[in-house]
């Protein structure tokens, strides 16, 4: 059983208000993919994505992290910026993890914010053994968490699913973890000052040329400090 001792709950903390700086909307709920892997060389790499709810007295579908700077015409490039600084938060959390488990630790999270509310997920799947793939697990974690089922997907997606579901009683360790949210009347403003990201402040929106934004998956490798887009 993982044990969240008070700087775990810091760094929860941290990840709720960057992403409440990186939604410039308000919203209703949030769910968060994370996946990490030790590369033989010490460094990191992994995926990360997330979708949330608008607010509204109207059912609204889901937004894909990577829609915003074209929705809300920020600059793509300081933005994803922002998202490579969670995502090594989420990364500064897992190894913060390690240290209580001496033999192996979780390679997969989901966090999910609903209301007041902050729910995560740890999974210890072996992803190099994965019988998915990162554009895969994608499908079947939409699936899973979003509610996006057969009759939104082509038919390559549905076989994805369907294989999915046919293995889906095979156990595989997870933890859960649920408390209530820790931080209160946060704007939703896009910060660019990356060397002051838990300050709250006014920016300025950068505008960009409009162009076509297609569902994607930002793979990180840290040895490279750079990210690559797998689209679909």
């Amino acid at each position: 059983m993982l044990n969240h001792t008070k700087k775990i709950k810091d760094m929860y903390e941290d990840i709720q208000r960057k992403l409440f700086y990186i939604i410039p909307e308000k919203w209703e709920k949030l769910y968060l993919y994370t996946s990490i892997t030790d590369l033989i060389d010490g460094q990191k790499t992994g995926e990360l994505f997330f979708y949330y709810i608008p607010k509204g007295i109207f059912k609204k579908n889901p937004v894909n992290v990577y829609e915003i700077p074209h929705k809300f015409n920020l600059d793509e490039k300081k933005y994803l910026k922002l998202v490579n600084i969670l995502f090594k938060k989420i990364v500064d959390l897992r190894e913060e993890f390690k240290k209580q488990e001496l033999i192996s630790t979780w390679t997969n999270v989901t966090m999910i914010i609903e209301g007041i509310k902050f729910k995560v997920e740890y999974d210890y799947e072996d992803l190099n053994k994965s019988k998915f793939s990162s554009y895969e697990r994608h499908i079947i974690w939409r699936y899973k968490y979003l509610g996006i089922g057969e009759e939104k997907l082509n038919k390559n997606e549905r076989e994805i699913l369907q294989r999915y579901l046919i293995g889906e009683k095979v156990i595989r360790r997870r933890e859960r973890y649920e408390t209530g949210i820790y931080i209160k009347n946060v704007k939703n403003i896009v910060d660019y000052d990356t060397e002051n990201y838990l300050e709250e402040q006014n920016i300025e929106y950068v505008t960009k040329e409009n162009k076509k934004v297609r569902n994607q998956i930002i793979n990180f490798d840290e040895d490279k400090s750079q990210m690559s887009e797998i689209k679909n």
